[in-house]
């Protein structure tokens, strides 16, 4: 009786598993095919222009080397507008960079844009930023950012800093 109790267990544990797998693996996709999420979808709208990196390059966006995580993971490839970083102006279709994921055969790959201010606390569309104190791995002042993964999917989150899914294995120095 305890044995059947025990695998019984083990079973519905394992059958538990697989579930929160399978569910966990559909909401990714269906997020990133419909773009469930509001804010990552009004992005995606209003920068869609970006997926062609001439367009970012015409408006000023310059790169900067491609940023992995320490855990795992990467935000890529910033192409970052002076300007905007400077203005501190939040404005949803002019972010302050775009970000690009470095492909095999040489290309880049549009992923997310990132909003960055000093002036804070931040938010966009309700969305607080993340707050960066100085000194930071990036040699600025304290500021105030958000990621926005509106083109790749993020199992971590919608406006987490890195994603798991993205890598810089095949950047190249940006002057290449």
């Amino acid at each position: 009786m305890i044995r059947d109790f025990r695998n019984g267990l083990f079973v519905a544990g394992a059958i538990l598993a697989v579930c929160t797998t399978f569910a966990q693996a559909h909401q990714e996709a269906a997020e990133t095919a419909s773009g469930a999420n509001p804010l990552a979808e009004k992005v995606r709208a209003a920068n869609s222009r970006f997926l062609d990196i001439n367009a970012a390059t015409a408006e000023g966006y310059a790169p900067i080397p491609c940023a992995s995580g320490i855990t795992g993971g990467a935000m890529g490839i910033h192409y970052v507008n002076g300007g905007y970083l400077k203005d501190d102006k939040i404005d949803i279709a002019h972010p302050e960079a775009v970000m690009y994921e470095p492909m095999a055969d040489g290309t880049l790959k549009l992923v997310a844009v990132e909003y960055i201010t000093s002036k804070g606390p931040a938010s966009l569309e309700g969305q607080l930023f993340n707050f960066n104190s100085a000194p930071n791995r990036y040699g600025l002042g304290e500021f105030y950012e958000l990621h926005v993964w509106a083109w790749k999917g993020n199992p971590t989150g919608t406006f987490a800093d890195m994603n798991p899914k993205v890598s810089c294995e095949h950047a190249m120095a940006p002057s290449q």
